[in-house]
């Protein structure tokens, strides 16, 4: 892969990573409390804490997401960024467009979904 094309894949997942930790701390400085004196009964309290559940639900799944980020940034470094970890072959460059954390090529991807479908 270019240089420049590494370096714009770069780019684009050290964003991504920015807007994710910047979403973590914010979860941390804003929804990390609940104050039952702001809650006036046990309905509003329930709905709080479902909704800071699933708030923190989401984040764990960014965080997974934000593992495959740094993944990728370091297969950039050590220059294994876009070869299937599967096949070995070179992932195309429209779906690292499209997910450029990715690891497996698309055919590669639609095996593995194949069997996690067919073998639960």
């Amino acid at each position: 892969m270019k240089k420049a094309e590494l370096k714009r894949f770069k780019k684009i997942l050290e964003e991504k990573r920015e807007t994710l930790i910047k979403n973590a701390e914010q979860t941390i400085a804003e929804d990390m409390t609940l104050d039952s004196n702001d809650l006036p009964d046990e309905m509003d309290l329930a709905s709080s804490e479902y909704i800071q559940s699933f708030t923190f639900r989401l984040r764990g799944r960014e965080k997974s997401f934000l593992d495959k980020i740094d993944r990728a940034l370091k297969k950039i470094e050590d220059n294994t960024f876009g070869t299937c970890e599967s096949c070995d072959e070179d992932i195309s460059t429209k779906r690292l467009e499209a997910r450029p954390e990715t690891t497996l090529c698309i055919r590669c991807k639609e095996d593995q979904e194949r069997q996690e479908r067919d073998f639960g």
